[in-house]
């Protein structure tokens, strides 16, 4: 009898709805940039980072709690905001001890979705908390989906390639019976040697790199552990969980 939980892969958020998320783990995926920056802030000591849906709304709430209120749209610092959505920016001189409003495009709606749809646990993950994020799941004994926040709704390669990095790392202990998932590994195991070198493939790369110049940014977004902390959502606000 086989008794490992399942895992699958959501390649979109247009997809999540056909997912059973109430007693799973769901892993919020959004590479470039959110979930990278999210690990990179917390690693560097922030409190904690509240994820909100909108740029009014990161204000208003900054303003309130005395918090930074930071985010993007289309790539770039939302008019209105200080501060950006780049893992670099968050430096521990900077960030140590403070709350984190953060709102962009893909990634903080994505976990909007998830805690709509009921989902039991919630954690973001990135190739900078990968070990964590592995590690986390693995512990919990429960079905996961990992969700890739993509772009607009459509499919991205960076998310995808992160969720194969996982699956490669635990497929040991889940059951799993999903096409997407499969192709996300297989992608991975093409590519895991140089993902730097694969990164010019991805458009969000050009929006990020040929527009805005970014490229230590998507560096520091592809490189494993380097941020190794597992952001765990409570009570609205994403905080260090455990490590194992």
């Amino acid at each position: 009898m086989n008794d490992k939980p399942q895992l699958h892969t959501s390649l979109s958020p247009a997809l999540l709805h056909l997912y059973d998320l109430s007693n799973s783990v769901v892993v919020i995926i959004d590479v470039f940039r959110a979930t990278s920056t999210i690990a990179s802030a917390l690693h560097n000591g922030a409190k904690c980072i509240i994820p909100v849906d909108s740029v009014p709304k990161a204000i208003e709430i900054g303003r309130r709690i005395g918090a930074i209120a930071a985010g993007e749209r289309d790539g770039q610092i939302a008019e209105g905001l200080q501060h950006g959505n780049s893992p670099l920016e968050y430096s521990p001189d900077f960030i140590a001890g403070k709350t984190l409003v953060l709102t962009t495009t893909n990634g903080t709606r994505l976990l909007q979705m998830a805690l709509d749809k009921g989902a039991g646990t919630i954690i973001s993950g990135s190739f900078p908390n990968l070990s964590a994020v592995c590690g986390f799941i693995v512990s919990q004994k429960k079905n996961v989906v990992l969700g890739c926040a993509g772009w607009k709704d459509r499919f991205n390669l960076e998310d995808t390639l992160f969720a194969g990095a996982v699956i490669h790392k635990v497929k040991e202990h889940f059951t799993i019976h999903c096409d997407s998932s499969l192709m996300a590994e297989h992608m991975y195991e093409q590519h895991k040697n140089d993902l730097a070198g694969f990164a010019p493939n991805m458009t969000h790369y050009h929006r990020l790199v040929k527009r805005f110049g970014l490229i230590e940014d998507i560096k520091y977004c592809l490189t494993p552990d380097v941020a190794p902390v597992l952001p765990l959502y409570q009570d609205g606000k994403l905080v260090a969980g455990p490590t194992f």
